[in-house]
């Protein structure tokens, strides 16, 4: 009986576990500052607006999240566009960009507390040159957000980080599906 009572506790424990990590991520800790991909995305799916770019002076979060399984739910610097949402990732070869790549491209997007149902398309060659000229100062407010949510210094151009040969990011532009 013993025994019995010892593997409840356990399965009790990890089921608590599971649902505290489904109901929480990726709303834990600062918006950004967490690699640890989330489950649930929230907000109200509502009809995408005719334009994206009423979205570029609110300053909130666009929090992504891919069709399929296993869920995924990140964090992501984003600028809008009349067409759509530019959104950009380091290029390291991460786990969402390989999933758009494979064809699992639809998705949600959540600005604010509206949800859109949209599709991911990554921009190759000369197309994302115009649009890595509108994504790039969206994405040193971010890392300046994220920096002082953090507590650390802002990175600068003397980072070690940024040491080196810059990497473009990797460029999506993610529209209404």
């Amino acid at each position: 009986m013993n025994k019995l009572l010892k593997i409840t506790a356990i399965g009790v424990l990890l089921t608590g576990g599971v649902m505290s990590y489904i109901y929480t991520a990726p709303y834990a800790g600062n918006a950004g500052l967490s690699r640890m991909p989330g489950v649930r995305i929230g907000g109200n799916i509502v009809e995408p607006p005719d334009d994206f770019s009423v979205f570029n002076e609110a300053g909130t979060n666009l929090i992504m999240k891919l069709d399929g399984f296993p869920p995924f739910v990140v964090y992501l610097a984003y600028v809008g566009t009349p067409e759509g949402v530019i959104t950009g990732t380091r290029p390291d070869g991460g786990y969402w960009p390989q999933r758009v790549r494979d064809g699992r491209n639809e998705g949600w997007l959540r600005i604010g507390d509206e949800t859109f149902e949209m599709k991911a398309t990554e921009i190759h060659g000369d197309a994302r040159l115009p649009m890595l000229e509108l994504w790039r100062p969206r994405a040193a407010r971010s890392a300046r957000a994220i920096a002082q949510a953090a507590g650390t210094p802002p990175p600068t151009s003397s980072d070690s980080r940024n040491s080196g040969p810059q990497l473009l990011p990797e460029i999506f532009l993610w529209t209404p599906r």
